[in-house]
């Protein structure tokens, strides 16, 4: 096992250096030079001198020739130096590190109620197949998924407001215990319960047609048994699969969220970044997104054969 793992870390890293020359490129390349925009943006009074822009890029390093820079940036990241925000100087590495525990919190809560909510609804929807409760279950998924987060997140805030209008609106950040956290939580799990509700649900009918599952009816196990027993591990499988997928779900709709509810996350600091171009920023939370979804995805290829040693005994005998 942990030769798998060194193994898919070493095919990583080219994936990651793929990423950062993607993203550095597009900055470079890009439309909006970083240190006119603060001249651009400051008080009337400043004047706007090319001279000192000339200054400040060159000692920013920005003057030098792309792959110059590219491999300058590598090298500072090697060494652990994410550099200093062009727009206010801070450390990178200091406001990456304030803001991504709060937004590795919202995700991990996230994922948990995900699976705690979704697993059991899409079973209840496989089992009680083509009834009523089967097609509430799936027209609420259907319902939740089509709802993007930024439109969700607004209309929910305006509804508590209009229902409670004496309750405190859920705006800032107190940690997962505090009661603001909820809503935010809701809006982000809406589309990865969706998912996972239908995943699960379709996987659970496709389990139901297997002998062992018919020879338990057969023998009189009760049906809670045979479910939670017989069906839900195998279910699983799939199901811890697509867990793994949705942290890009989750990282994507965590930009709205932490901007709509002032959550002081790596969304709301990517916002920032983009608005002020502040390339380090930029570059730094796209390589942490990065490294996000490879971890969740390598979670999840060390999780497969647990659920399922026949997938392990496939890869050996390969």
């Amino acid at each position: 096992m942990l030769r798998y793992v060194l193994t898919r870390f070493a095919i990583w890293i080219p994936s990651v250096l793929l990423v950062m020359l993607a993203v550095y490129a597009l900055a470079f390349y890009g439309a909006g030079d970083p240190i006119k925009l603060i001249f651009l943006r400051a008080p009337g009074d400043v004047a706007y001198n090319p001279a000192k822009i000339e200054a400040i890029r060159e000692s920013a390093g920005l003057n030098r020739p792309f792959l110059e820079q590219f491999a300058s940036y590598v090298l500072n990241l090697l060494q652990g130096k994410f550099g200093n925000s062009l727009t206010s100087g801070r450390s990178v590495w200091a406001m990456v590190s304030a803001a991504a525990p709060v937004s590795f919190k919202l995700a991990l809560c996230s994922i948990a109620l995900t699976a705690i909510v979704a697993i059991p609804l899409g079973m209840i929807a496989a089992l009680k197949q083509n009834s009523r409760l089967d097609y509430i279950i799936l027209g609420t998924a259907l319902f939740l998924w089509a709802i993007p987060a930024y439109v969700a997140g607004p209309l929910l805030m305006v509804g508590l407001i209009v229902l409670f209008p004496d309750a405190n609106v859920p705006y800032g950040w107190g940690g997962i215990f505090d009661v603001r956290i909820l809503l935010p939580l809701l809006v982000l799990s809406f589309q990865p319960i969706a998912l996972i509700v239908r995943q699960t649900r379709a996987a659970v009918i496709e389990v139901l047609s297997e002998d062992f599952v018919r020879t338990a009816r057969a023998k009189g196990v009760p049906e809670v048994i045979v479910a939670i027993r017989h069906i839900l591990r195998p279910v699983l499988t799939p199901v811890v699969t697509q867990l793994g997928l949705i942290m890009i779900t989750i990282v994507n709709g965590a930009i709205f969220v932490e901007l709509v509810f002032g959550l002081p996350g790596l969304g709301r600091l990517t916002v920032q970044a983009l608005i002020n171009s502040d390339y380090p920023v930029i570059l730094a939370i796209t390589l942490i997104g990065s490294f996000l979804v490879m971890i969740s995805n390598l979670l999840v290829d060390v999780l497969y054969p647990m659920l399922d040693p026949r997938a392990h005994d496939s890869k050996r005998s390969r």
